[in-house]
């Protein structure tokens, strides 16, 4: 069973990855995938939008609590859409320390198509 402080550690890596997300570009990185940045750009923001507003967590996608990672459908758009929340030191380099401290990490969000996965 999860300690006390992991659950408490999972709910702020979750405040901050839905911080990262509905702020992107602003409180994390955004990087879309080659087939994700060559869709028209009306789909491009549909989709920005959907990864915005997702809130479809449960034990399949999320089975840690940190809301880092979601599965939807865009109409035109074959196939299922993924996003991931990744948890890096401030120089990309490696890892972060410590994903519930904002100083010590930096959130790159990733939009693709399942079939970049």
């Amino acid at each position: 069973m999860s300690s006390e402080k992991d659950r408490q550690d999972a709910e702020r890596i979750a405040q901050l990855n839905d911080l990262c997300r509905t702020a992107m570009g602003v409180a994390g990185r955004l990087v879309q995938t080659a087939g994700i940045s060559a869709l028209p750009e009306q789909i491009q923001s549909a989709i920005r939008e959907q990864v915005e507003r997702f809130s479809d967590f449960g034990p399949d996608n999320d089975p840690y609590g940190e809301r880092d990672f979601g599965a939807f459908s865009v109409p035109g758009v074959a196939g299922k859409i993924f996003w991931k929340i990744d948890y890096y030191a401030p120089d990309l380099l490696s890892g972060s320390a410590d994903p519930t401290d904002p100083k010590q990490t930096e959130r790159v969000l990733t939009i693709m198509l399942a079939s970049e996965w």
